[in-house]
């Protein structure tokens, strides 16, 4: 599994996140610590029946290999006295992925797709989802910041190393006799190359997956 981890500070509590196939997850076990019973508030919500519906509903949406006949068995047994859920079972169950447990004594723990964990925010605190809220679309903005800041570092690279490249293709390998015609299959083969090299594609497949953006973005030959 795939996955990266970050964290925010939530009215004085480290919350951890990873992101794992492109969606982020937060820690229910770390958000509980800026509260009294920790775990048991995890248990606690997990019992209710209302939030076995709500992430049920979301398993629906977002999880083709959701378990719904289980789903349904599990729905009936919510809110009984001898009910007890966690994420582990949760998955066992139902095949669900919107909440999951991770091993380790460094970032493990009960974890929830931010859709989830927003929730049980609310659950929780009114007050401190608003915060949580908060420092995760801060902690997006930042990414969003840093991503633009690496491409353009990126294309300024490039840019400046284009004459240095042009003039080596044309020095060593293109030979004087090739048609003109030819000439710049060569030049293309090469720049493809370093496209390959900086952005692990080419100008033309990144064409092919944004296609709206090729006014502003197009990779090498832009930075010529």
């Amino acid at each position: 599994m795939n996955s990266k981890n970050q964290s925010i500070v939530v009215q004085g509590v480290e919350v951890h996140l990873f992101s794992h196939d492109e969606e982020d997850y937060i820690s229910l076990t770390d958000m509980t610590k800026a509260f009294d019973d920790g775990e048991l508030l995890i248990k606690s919500w997990f019992r209710n029946k209302n939030t076995i519906e709500f992430i049920g509903v979301w398993e629906r949406i977002n999880n083709p290999n959701f378990n719904l006949i289980e789903f349904d068995q599990v729905r009936a047994e919510a809110g009984m006295n001898s009910f007890t859920m966690s994420a582990k079972r949760w998955t066992e169950r139902t095949g669900g992925i919107g909440v999951i447990s991770r091993s380790g004594r460094r970032g493990g723990g009960t974890f929830a797709h931010k859709d989830i964990a927003f929730e049980f925010g609310s659950w929780l605190s009114p007050e401190f989802k608003l915060y949580l809220i908060k420092e995760f679309q801060r902690l997006k903005e930042q990414e969003i910041s840093s991503g633009a800041l690496e491409w353009n570092i990126r294309r300024s690279l490039t840019k400046s190393q284009y004459r240095i490249h042009t003039d080596a293709v044309k020095e060593h390998l293109i030979p004087p006799e090739l048609p003109k015609d030819q000439v710049s299959l060569v030049y293309a083969t090469e720049a493809d190359l370093l496209n390959k090299a900086l952005f692990g594609k080419t100008a033309k497949q990144w064409r092919q997956e944004n296609p709206k953006g090729l006014s502003k973005n197009k990779l090498y030959k832009l930075a010529r």
